[in-house]
């Protein structure tokens, strides 16, 4: 049995409980190509996972990591076909486990060719924002060219790809960030404004920067007490998108104001939807974000490169909030 090496998770932790061991080699099942993995994206996901907070589907490697890139080196030929790939294809894939490994099998569906002038390294960085960006921003809340997107965490992962797609689609774009610096990180990536949250109040200050108007779209992971004051500041028929709950779960709102402005206001989480669904979206992603990948016009922001068994430091600087853009190990 052919063996790889591997990061696992040991027991439910600190970023120290990540080891790297020997594998047995995964075999693509009906469906699933198998790569060579030169690279894997590190993610909030991925910390979760390590303590405990957020399970593998069933059926899924409990090794981490949700996105890949690499060399395809087997699959049925169907499957090849299907992917429209070659034995020996560069190919980056969005996984729902197994990513911190040499090899990785992905769903047929989720494999998309490399962007032509990407690295292995920047390739990498690609599919777990991407295809999240992509179905809440543009395909759940329909973020339009002229209108208003405020992204929280404008210097993580999520908000630079927010910024970088919504600004190449035609929108404009507020980030919030928690520092000065990262603040100007925000807008050298390309936001028209940044709002330091712990010296301004971004609802007061968004609309102010809309002329009273309000936002049209919030892409936010914070939840908890930020809901009511996202409320407060969407404009009339505003779409208020919430992926994550880094400030908590309990949320108290004026549904008065919801109704007034015809708020509408939706959750999601992408791990556990179905191959067809994520299928979709990497159809919407080849389509019309690839071409905007490979003309330089959106290019991934990599903030630091660790050898993959070097996964814990690259897990405890995820969990400081110092990078701008993302973190990615190298196998």
């Amino acid at each position: 049995m052919a063996m790889m090496r591997a990061i696992e998770i040991e027991r439910p932790g600190g970023h120290e409980v990540l080891r790297e061991v020997q594998r047995p080699e995964p075999a693509p099942q009906a469906g699933e190509l198998l790569v060579a993995v030169q690279a894997s994206g590190v993610n909030r996901p991925d910390v979760l996972q390590r303590k405990g907070h957020y399970p593998p589907p069933p059926g899924v490697s409990d090794l981490p990591g949700l996105e890949i890139a690499g060399t395809v080196i087997g699959g049925a030929p169907a499957d090849l076909a299907a992917a429209g790939v070659a034995i020996g294809d560069a190919v980056c894939a969005l996984v729902a486990g197994g990513g911190y490994a040499e090899r990785c099998v992905a769903p047929v569906g989720q494999c998309l060719p490399l962007p032509k002038g990407l690295s292995m390294i920047e390739a990498a960085a690609v599919p777990e924002t991407f295809f999240t960006v992509w179905q809440n921003v543009f395909e759940i809340a329909r973020l339009q060219p002229g209108e208003t997107l405020l992204v929280h965490g404008g210097t993580s992962g999520i908000g630079v790809t927010a910024t970088l797609l919504a600004k190449a689609l035609g929108a404009r774009v507020i980030t919030t960030a928690g520092s000065d610096e990262k603040c100007a990180a925000s807008l050298a990536i390309g936001a028209d404004h940044a709002i330091n949250y712990r010296t301004q109040d971004f609802a007061a200050e968004a609309r102010r920067l809309t002329e009273d108007k309000g936002v049209d779209v919030v892409l936010d992971m914070v939840a908890g007490d930020y809901v009511a004051r996202e409320v407060q500041c969407l404009a009339e028929d505003g779409r208020l998108a919430i992926i994550a709950v880094q400030g908590g779960t309990k949320s108290a709102i004026d549904s008065g104001l919801v109704l007034r402005k015809r708020l509408s206001i939706t959750g999601s989480t992408l791990r556990p939807r179905t191959l067809a669904y994520k299928t979709m979206l990497a159809r919407g992603l080849r389509e019309r974000v690839w071409p905007l990948l490979e003309s330089g016009r959106v290019k991934p922001i990599v903030h630091q490169v660790f050898p993959a068994a070097e996964a814990a430091a690259a897990h405890a600087l995820m969990e400081s909030g110092a990078h701008v853009g993302k973190i990615v190990l190298q196998w």
